[in-house]
């Protein structure tokens, strides 16, 4: 079961994201991060480390799997995001976001929820 390993957001560019433990997650991406070319952007714990993209949610999930919801409708915390592409020069996926709502430091991801 995969779950959200870190919350960051970038408020300032060219500048160090913040370490969030929770965030609202609006249709226009996280709370005080600056926007950018998709309201969020995920990437795999692995690519994270090595290779330290500016991304919003990094997820305890390998990146052949991540790479593999292109398409997907995910549900993390109350929030559900619509994957809409790989990212372009660096790993991760970029998502919109149908259905606002919180994000927590553990949640889990769960892919393929239909909203009511």
């Amino acid at each position: 079961m995969a779950r959200v390993s870190s919350i960051l957001i970038y408020p300032d560019q060219d500048q160090p994201g913040q370490a969030l433990h929770s965030s609202f997650v609006s249709p226009d991406g996280l709370d005080g991060d600056r926007r950018k070319k998709s309201p969020v952007h995920l990437v795999a714990v692995e690519d994270y480390v090595d290779l330290h993209p500016r991304a919003n949610l990094v997820v305890d999930l390998p990146s052949a799997e991540l790479d593999a919801l292109v398409g997907r409708r995910l549900r993390i915390g109350s929030t559900e995001l619509e994957v809409t592409a790989r990212a372009g020069n660096c790993p991760g996926l970029y998502a919109s976001v149908p259905v606002p709502g919180d994000v927590t430091v553990g949640d889990e991801l769960t892919v393929g929820v239909i909203t009511d």
